[in-house]
């Protein structure tokens, strides 16, 4: 199993969503909360290629995308591969 970390904020609706489809899949991970600590912003935009937006979610520290993105991998059935289920 893959080490998956998602980059949220407080009160992001699409941080709930993305955390809804991996609870789904039962897969656990590491939420790492960015909302008040700019530094932890920096190193997520860094690490997501200049991606500034949240959430962002990785896997063993390669950058998977935000919710839009792993949404439409569950749909074309990529996803699973990239969390480490397959």
């Amino acid at each position: 199993m893959k080490k998956i970390e998602i980059y949220t904020t407080n009160f992001c609706p699409f941080c709930v969503k993305a955390k809804s489809l991996l609870k789904k899949k039962n897969i656990k991970f590491s939420e790492i909360d960015v909302s008040n600590d700019e530094a932890l912003r920096e190193k997520m935009t860094t690490m997501a290629n200049g991606a500034r937006s949240v959430p962002q979610i990785f896997a063993d520290n390669v950058h998977i995308g935000d919710c839009d993105k792993i949404y439409k991998l569950d749909q074309e059935k990529k996803l699973d591969k990239l969390l480490g289920l397959e």
